[in-house]
């Protein structure tokens, strides 16, 4: 498989994860059970999405940045998890998706040796708002999706820089299902359909 067929079945899926979140939003409020069904969607397509990338970057012999887009595979369990069961996810792999954001952040940076062009600050952009919005969407917080425009608007800029437009476009579509997700969201943020089952201590 070519690398550009894993970065656009990854991207593909990828994509797929933010439709269904949007679809998730919709139901928020109104059908529970159509809530969780799409939820539990999202995750699985992320997860699904996630092997791709991280061998296309391994391929490109990016290593840190394969590494660091693994690292958000602690974060996609733990929204797995909540979305499968209804609960949190366990308070350790809850902690392992939070340490992974800021070693996998200091590994982009110090891969560089510094931040200092364009295409390095996209790329960090893209690394935190990956890191960052997926853990933050993991535990159901709005802003993960202010994160994930963060992460799409530099991926697809460094797309750009690099002449994929194919790439960029799937980028602009992320961000438009994400406006709407957050859209959504913001106009019942006092809605509490979301019954979480409490976690045994």
């Amino acid at each position: 498989m070519s690398n550009t067929i894993l970065l656009f079945w990854g991207g593909m899926l990828y994509l797929t994860n933010k439709v269904f979140l949007d679809l998730m939003e919709r139901e928020r409020g109104r059908n529970e059970e159509w809530f969780w069904f799409w939820k539990k969607r999202a995750w699985e397509a992320y997860i699904l999405g996630l092997p791709f990338i991280v061998v296309y970057f391994f391929r490109e012999r990016a290593w840190i940045f394969g590494w660091v887009e693994f690292g958000g595979l602690p974060s996609m369990l733990c929204g797995l998890i909540a979305a499968r069961s209804r609960r949190d996810a366990p308070k350790w792999l809850d902690w392992t998706a939070l340490a992974a954001i800021p070693i996998g952040i200091a590994l982009s940076v110090h891969d560089f040796g510094g931040i200092n062009t364009v295409s390095q600050w996209l790329e960090i952009g893209g690394s935190a708002g990956f890191l960052v919005g997926t853990y933050l969407l993991a535990k159901d917080r709005q802003s993960g999706y202010w994160w994930f425009l963060l992460m799409n608007a530099a991926t697809g800029g460094l797309f750009y820089i690099q002449h994929h437009p194919v790439f960029v476009a799937q980028q602009i579509v992320s961000v438009a299902f994400n406006l709407d997700a957050y859209r959504i969201r913001r106009k019942a943020p006092k809605v509490k359909s979301v019954v979480m089952n409490p976690r045994p201590a």
